[in-house]
């Protein structure tokens, strides 16, 4: 499968959203660096996450919910609005990596490794990792606080909407690190955790945002349309990192091979696979989540799930789904241009591998 294309209005978009992040989070490390030095380098860690990397998706479904309800695509209110989410998905990694234990980020050391690494090499009393972890998860707070200022002059139902999101993010993620404790295989656990873990914060929510940011008498209108798309494909969305976490090429992902079969994701693909195997095949998917899964047997693992179809039955999901949300897309009340654009965007999310 060939990878789409990056739409280059999400290009123009992630530039103007970058812009105003380097222009917010500027001023507030020079503000703490010399208030304190020790302050230097953890500020500072929030813009290594944010300004070196990721899609934008979230500032782009927020921006085409935003200007398909009629909001001038030049306001800043929604670059604004596109920031906060980049901050507010910041958050939501720097935390993430701290209970997945994760060694990289976007193909850079996680903040968590970085800090536990300087605690070892100034020798610093007390345990490196746990120092490590304490400072990523105060990062991660801090651009959830960092978040907030950048919606400040936001409208009661744009909070409203704001603070949903944020529930259903922890709510996902609270589900999620049980699943992975529990070695969660039922599909119905799986899906659930993958819409609320990720693709309600990712497509739903941000369409939903963009949309009473700019025309809140008609919510009751826009809101069902926008999730009618939104939701399958948020789903797509997080299907298709689940393929990426089990199969994706750590150079194109940044993350390890096979890294939620290490870690034991409680995902649709293992529902899937689980459901199907013979007693062969789930003797050797009995691995996903073990202490030390070694490369040979992520391989083992992938051929396993390979084997049992459900890597193919997840494929026919991904686009299936996608094709309904394009179809939810194409009947709802908004502008032509929003509209095209997230068709497009639907077959990025859809088919991309990073």
């Amino acid at each position: 499968m060939t990878p789409p294309a990056v739409p280059p209005s999400l290009v123009a978009i992630a530039t103007r959203v970058q812009d105003r992040l380097r222009e917010f989070l500027e001023p507030e490390e020079a503000r703490w660096s010399s208030f304190d030095d020790d302050l230097a380098e953890p500020v500072r860690e929030i813009g290594r996450l944010v300004l070196v990397g990721g899609k934008r998706l979230r500032p782009a479904f927020c921006h085409w919910g935003f200007v398909g309800a009629g909001g001038d695509p030049a306001d800043e209110m929604v670059v604004n609005a596109g920031a906060a989410f980049e901050l507010m998905h910041a958050f939501a990694l720097f935390h993430d990596d701290v209970m997945d234990d994760a060694a990289s980020r976007r193909g850079e050391p996680t903040t968590h490794t970085v800090f536990a690494q300087y605690h070892r090499d100034h020798g610093w009393a007390g345990e490196a990792r746990r120092f490590g972890e304490g400072v990523a998860i105060l990062v991660g707070d801090l651009a959830f606080v960092y978040a907030d200022q950048l919606m400040s002059g936001a409208s009661p139902q744009a909070w409203a909407i704001w603070n949903e999101l944020r529930i259903e993010l922890n709510v996902g993620q609270v589900l999620d690190i049980v699943g992975s404790a529990r070695n969660e295989r039922r599909r119905h656990k799986a899906e659930r955790i993958c819409r609320y873990k990720s693709g309600k914060y990712t497509i739903e929510r941000p369409l939903h945002l963009g949309a009473v940011m700019a025309a809140p008498e008609r919510a009751a209108e826009l809101l069902p349309a926008l999730s009618a798309y939104g939701l399958p494909l948020g789903d797509a969305f997080q299907m298709r990192d689940d393929v990426m976490g089990a199969f994706g090429d750590a150079a194109e992902t940044g993350k390890p091979v096979g890294g939620d079969l290490r870690e034991g994701k409680p995902t649709p693909l293992m529902a899937r696979a689980t459901e199907a195997a013979t007693s062969a095949q789930a003797e050797v998917l009995a691995l996903v989540g073990t202490v030390h899964l070694t490369d040979h047997d992520v391989a083992r693992v992938q051929q396993a799930i390979i084997d049992t179809g459900a890597l193919a039955d997840l494929e026919a999901t991904i686009s299936a789904l996608t094709a309904e949300a394009v179809a939810a897309i194409e009947r709802a009340p908004i502008t032509a241009d929003a509209r095209d654009e997230l068709i497009t965007l639907a077959d990025y999310v859809s088919r991309r591998r990073t």
